[in-house]
């Protein structure tokens, strides 16, 4: 069987990630709020990289889980023939589990700074509200970009080197192509179209 080529690999998994885990209007619509809020974020990066952070982790990221939690059906998936726990299994990049773990950490990072404003001696203490956002800031940046690095790595032993950058080249473009794939997913919603015909395999 012939290897897939990088474009290959990366079509693939956007595909199996559209195809198992955004059959939901509502869902596909968090995304969308969550992709505009992320390119607003790369953009902010270059001027005002705290209150970058603070956008992707505060509205980005939580909008986009939301919408995997609460409305993405947790059934068997008869379009493409899985359970959900087949699904989870076979996720290349972070199922709900580790998406638990990971926002169990961010929300419960800034308790750092409270029991030890200095870092345990590693910083001077925040001298306003401002310094103490901009260095939770600093912290969630690193929880993201390690979250990103670490799950990379793992795929690089889990499933080839390949594997692992295809995913790291999806998550950062995620943002440009959910909203291409999602754009229209508030105005089915609005027309009472509460799932996605073509992901569940309903006729159209």
């Amino acid at each position: 069987m012939p290897t897939m080529t990088f474009t290959e690999a990366l079509s693939e998994q956007r595909w199996d990630d559209h195809r198992y885990y955004h059959h939901s209007r509502i869902n596909q619509s968090l995304h969308l709020l969550s992709a505009i809020s992320f390119l607003g974020a790369y953009v902010l990066l270059f001027v005002e990289p705290a209150a970058a952070v603070l956008l992707a982790w505060l509205v980005a990221m939580p909008s986009r889980q939301i919408g995997h939690f609460f409305f993405e059906p947790k059934g068997y998936d008869a379009a493409n023939q899985a359970s959900h726990d087949y699904k989870e299994q076979v996720k290349v990049g972070y199922n709900l589990r580790r998406k638990v773990v990971l926002m169990s950490v961010w929300g419960l990072s800034p308790l750092l700074f409270i029991l030890s404003p200095t870092l345990f001696g590693i910083a001077r203490p925040p001298q306003d509200t401002i310094a103490f956002l901009d260095r939770i800031a600093f912290l969630w940046f690193a929880i993201g970009v390690s979250a990103v690095v670490i799950r990379t790595v793992q795929l690089f032993y889990l499933r080839g080197v390949q594997a692992g950058l295809v995913w790291f080249i999806k998550i950062l473009t995620d943002p440009i192509h959910d909203v291409k794939l999602y754009y229209k997913s508030p105005a089915y919603l609005l027309r009472g179209e509460w799932f996605d015909p073509i992901v569940r395999g309903e006729p159209t």
